[in-house]
């Protein structure tokens, strides 16, 4: 049984020694949603972006799609937020990628 749609319990967390997520309401994203602290690297294409960001403390690539909200961009839930350890794995392996991508097209 795949658990896609099923809620996780405490309990599950406790097991695996995590703390469970911290619950934040969609409005919290609201009016607050360009922060001074966001760094607009680049536009992908109309409605995606990356920038760099400080989430929680800690510095974030954020690659992120962007909805239209009563005349006001807004980020949308797809999206991946990369921390510096995994931002610099990623940039380590962009030769190897390039060439994957070369190969496949």
């Amino acid at each position: 049984m795949s658990k896609r749609g099923k809620k996780i319990d405490d309990e599950e967390y406790a097991s695996e020694g995590d703390v469970p997520p911290k619950k934040t309401s969609r409005k919290d994203f609201g009016d607050d949603s360009d922060d001074e602290d966001d760094i607009v690297v680049c536009e992908i294409s109309k409605n995606r972006r990356v920038s760099v960001r400080n989430w929680q403390g800690k510095v974030v690539v954020d690659i992120r799609e962007f909805y239209v909200k009563d005349g006001k961009q807004m980020p949308g839930r797809k999206g991946i937020s990369l921390t510096m350890d995994q931002w610099n794995v990623l940039r380590d392996h962009v030769e190897e990628i390039d060439k994957a991508v070369a190969e496949n097209s």
